[in-house]
């Protein structure tokens, strides 16, 4: 278990970027179960949830007009439309309610939403997760069954654009192998508590 933070908590948060399939979701599930510091930050979405997905767990599921009237109101800390028709964005009010719980919110975000976030966060932890290569990126996807042959071209066709970006972020982290990846993002936290 990581020790107490030496900042204020409520101005800190954890930024985790990289391609679809680059790991991003395991990473986080694997931080939240054994940092008990850290809370995932929901984002809220206008796609469909995929099998098994539940509203307020993975995403906010909302509809494309609620959306519009949220950034109409200035409710997000970042929004894009990261896919054509499909929007993502951080309401405002999510990352107060996990600094409320004496939290830090993490992301799993795309790396337009992180660069945002670092902007009104400078302080913020930021790590670009890469993936091995482009084979494994495409073999992590293709295991998925989530995604159509056309959506799946879609993502590796915007990993490639992500990865163009990855200097842009503090830390780099290259998951190869689980437990290597673990260590180094263990070494990176402890820089900060």
């Amino acid at each position: 278990m990581l020790k107490p933070l030496k900042f204020n908590i409520n101005n800190q948060i954890l930024i985790l970027c990289g391609p679809s399939g680059s790991g991003k979701g395991t990473l986080v599930r694997h931080l939240l179960e054994t940092h008990e510091i850290f809370s995932l930050s929901i984002s809220c979405t206008t796609r469909q949830p995929r099998i098994g997905e539940e509203d307020g767990k993975e995403y906010y599921f909302i509809s494309l007009d609620e959306f519009k009237a949220k950034i109409s109101s200035n409710e997000f800390a970042e929004f894009e439309e990261v896919y054509e028709g499909k929007l993502y964005g951080t309401l405002k009010a999510e990352i107060e309610r996990i600094h409320n719980l004496g939290k830090i919110p993490v992301f799993d975000i795309d790396y337009v939403g992180g660069l945002s976030l670092k902007k009104l966060y400078p302080q913020a932890i930021d790590i670009f997760l890469l993936p091995p290569n482009q084979a494994i990126l495409e073999q992590r996807l293709r295991g998925r069954g989530t995604e159509t042959e056309q959506e799946i071209q879609t993502r590796l066709a915007k990993a490639n654009l992500e990865i163009q970006h990855q200097n842009e972020f503090t830390y780099k982290l290259v998951n190869n192998e689980w437990e290597s990846t673990i260590v180094e993002l263990d070494k990176i936290l402890k820089k900060y508590i």
